[in-house]
């Protein structure tokens, strides 16, 4: 035990102290901020100072849409109504986005008997075959100018009819399994159990592969026939996960201890108040350390045998879509768990090892599940864990010593047998 500490700090210390720690640590949530603050200060102008034509035969539809479109006032949009039954009206029209004088026509055909159910015919023309948004806001524009007409055709006053179109806020609360019910957001409660999953995820694979890196730069300088003289395979390996695994908890303690404290600041309390308030419960911070650690263990114990095996770096690489392949699967269950998380895909993913970790916090950002499920999830990984342990020790034993033989199935089975 007292050899597998020393090991455990050597490896510690050894990360702690390196640029690359002290420049991951800063580096990495400032990227993400720089990241997230470019995407908001380049969406704030998505769809500005646009200039559109709405052509129709139909005044009162034209004008209908165009008070739609007109709805967001940062947006300084600016729309023509044209009358499209107009001989050379369309052409005109055509000729003006060809130019780019407008940046898009949106032609209205209604139908010509008003008895029949049907909507109008509608054609967008643009020199953006991309611009998704634009399109998405126009049906929205079309489907509340339609029905704004038909209101006041009725008989309904203008006001009432863009008070229906508004439509109604609804007010969402969780109840607990206490009884107690809280206010919740379906966006922020999704946005966290990403966070918080896509933080998991990184770290534990990042620090596996480290392990591995790290048997690799040994095994390659020859350094192990030097410590395996007066240390055990085992103990170096053990000593090897746990300073490593520590490094990595160390990191993510310090962005937690820096989030919380930008959190307390005016402007981030203003931000997280009210439909963009989040809330942790006492299981996500007691569950999250567990199923890093395990998670961890998983993944470096995995990486540690399969490093033992390979000569060079670039070999390693060949297992990375290993590492990566539970992440994918995981993150593309993210719509199934969170319209159902307690399905039967999501309890089996999260009782799964390898995607545990994630899926269980996926699912704890809509609804806690029940403790057996939690009970389940950690025993199979700690199973999976001390399995792989036992194949990856063996392994290790006999392949950091091993140079110039590639090691085939066969040979890794002479390998087991060996140690």
């Amino acid at each position: 035990m007292r050899n597998t500490l020393l090991i455990a700090k050597r490896e510690y210390l050894e990360q702690i102290r390196g640029r690359a720690f002290r420049l991951s640590t800063i580096g990495v949530p400032l990227l993400f901020a720089v990241i997230l603050g470019i995407v908001y200060l380049a969406s704030q102008g998505m769809g500005s100072n646009r200039h559109y034509v709405v052509a129709s035969p139909s005044a009162a539809l034209a004008n209908a849409v165009r008070a739609q479109m007109l709805e967001e006032k940062k947006s300084n949009t600016r729309v023509d109504v044209v009358d499209s039954s107009e001989p050379g009206a369309r052409d005109s029209v055509l000729a003006q986005v060809k130019s780019r004088s407008v940046d898009g026509a949106l032609f209205l055909n209604p139908q010509q008997n008003p008895q029949q159910d049907a909507l109008p015919a509608a054609e967008y023309y643009s020199y953006s075959s991309g611009d998704f948004i634009t399109s998405a806001k126009l049906t929205i524009a079309l489907d509340n100018g339609l029905v704004a007409q038909d209101l006041t055709a009725r008989g309904m006053q203008q006001s009432s009819a863009d008070a229906v179109i508004k439509g109604v806020t609804i007010g969402t609360f969780q109840v607990r399994k206490d009884g107690s019910i809280v206010k919740s957001n379906a966006q922020a409660a999704f946005w966290k159990g990403y966070g918080m999953a896509l933080l998991l995820s990184i770290a534990t694979i990042i620090y596996g592969m480290n392990v591995a890196r790290s048997i690799i730069q040994e095994k390659t300088s020859r350094i192990f026939e030097v410590m395996l003289a007066t240390v055990d395979a085992t103990d170096l390996l053990a000593g090897k996960l746990i300073g490593v695994g520590s490094v990595g908890l160390t990191q993510i303690l310090i962005w937690l201890v820096a989030a919380f404290a930008l959190m307390a600041t005016p402007l981030a309390a203003a931000v997280l108040t009210g439909q963009y308030s989040i809330h942790f419960s006492w299981v996500e911070v007691v569950l999250f350390p567990v199923y890093f650690v395990l998670g961890f263990l998983l993944y470096s114990s995995l990486f540690a045998g399969l490093a033992a095996t390979c000569e060079t770096e670039q070999e390693l690489q060949m297992y990375m879509p290993l590492a990566a392949a539970p992440t994918w699967l995981s993150f593309a269950l993210i719509v199934v768990i969170m319209n159902d998380p307690n399905s039967l895909w999501a309890i089996a993913a999260s009782i799964f090892p390898p995607t545990a970790p994630i899926i269980m916090f996926l699912r704890m950002a809509s609804e806690i599940p029940p403790l057996w499920q939690f009970a389940a999830s950690i025993g199979l990984m700690v199973f999976s864990i001390w399995g792989i342990l036992w194949i990856s020790s063996r392994l290790y034993r006999v392949g950091i010593l091993m140079y110039g033989k590639r090691a085939t199935l066969p040979e890794l089975i002479r390998w087991l047998r060996y140690s």
